[in-house]
């Protein structure tokens, strides 16, 4: 027969419970703290994106102004060299030219053969100076031209009788220029808004207009077979040359330009060319 284990009591007979496993000390739930030197790197990281923005958007453009000139500097820009053939673009942004001065300044070095002017945009603009610029511009002696900003807003048909109805091109000016820089939603629409547009230009005034663009637009969509046919104005800033691949007529390489006559900056255009190659694109 086995013998009956007593249990141990205390506190008056009273059984002591077992109490739980319980750690030495009490838990504490501790949140883990950053090292410093994540913080380091990403203010770091941030002062460098900021800066980036800050000096493609807002200092880069004045930038080229403090670069060494190894080529020739005319205009208070440093030009590309190895071109003889110089024009510029105007709109209402120029405000009243001064054009006795402007003409005095083709006695200069590197005289500005050509001037473009903004004539219409959309279907219901004309440029407020336009109808005085491209007046005195012939007056003074230098080669005309106007363009029509290309708008997405309005069909290509009736772009085209504004600029019509607006711009009487004569003999001895400048084939017409469409400035196609917006980008849009619906490519096929916009190609075929653009070349209704650009025949009826064609038919009114019996010559192929010039497009003006940029490089990266003009692969995005204008790469087609059909814009091959017009010549290009490329618009191209603070570089020392273009892409080899490019074909251009004309090449606004600045639009800092200073000149005689003119208060406010100005774009300057170069020609591919001589000037009896420019004279050969002109009106008959």
């Amino acid at each position: 027969m086995a013998v009956a284990k007593i249990k141990k009591t205390t506190d008056g007979g009273q059984k002591k419970k077992a109490s739980a496993r319980r750690s030495s000390s009490p838990r504490k739930n501790k949140k883990r703290e950053i090292p410093d030197w994540v913080f380091y790197i990403c203010g770091a990281l941030l002062s460098c994106f900021i800066l980036s923005v800050a000096y493609y958007t807002l200092f880069r453009p004045y930038f080229y102004r403090f670069r060494p000139c190894y080529g020739e500097k005319h205009y208070s820009i440093c030009m590309p060299t190895g071109y003889s053939v110089y024009g510029i673009d105007i709109s209402r942004h120029q405000g009243d030219i001064n054009w006795e001065l402007l003409k005095k300044g083709r006695e200069e070095e590197k005289p500005l053969e050509f001037i473009y002017m903004k004539a219409t945009e959309g279907s219901d603009f004309t440029d407020t100076r336009f109808e005085e610029n491209f007046k005195k511009a012939k007056e003074h002696g230098f080669i005309r031209g106007a363009y029509h900003y290309f708008s997405l807003h309005s069909s290509g048909s009736k772009q085209a009788d504004m600029f019509i109805k607006t711009v009487k091109l004569e003999k001895d000016d400048l084939p017409p220029v469409i400035d196609v820089e917006e980008r849009p939603k619906n490519k096929d629409q916009f190609i075929k808004e653009l070349k209704i547009f650009i025949s009826k230009i064609e038919s009114h005034y019996g010559v192929k207009p010039i497009i003006y663009s940029y490089k990266k637009y003009k692969e995005k969509y204008l790469s087609e077979p059909y814009f091959d046919k017009f010549q290009m104005w490329i618009a191209h800033y603070y570089v020392s040359r273009l892409d080899e691949n490019i074909e251009w007529l004309m090449w606004q390489c600045s639009d800092r330009g200073d000149v005689m006559g003119i208060e406010e900056n100005v774009d300057i255009n170069i020609f591919n060319g001589s000037k009896e190659q420019l004279r050969s694109i002109l009106i008959k």
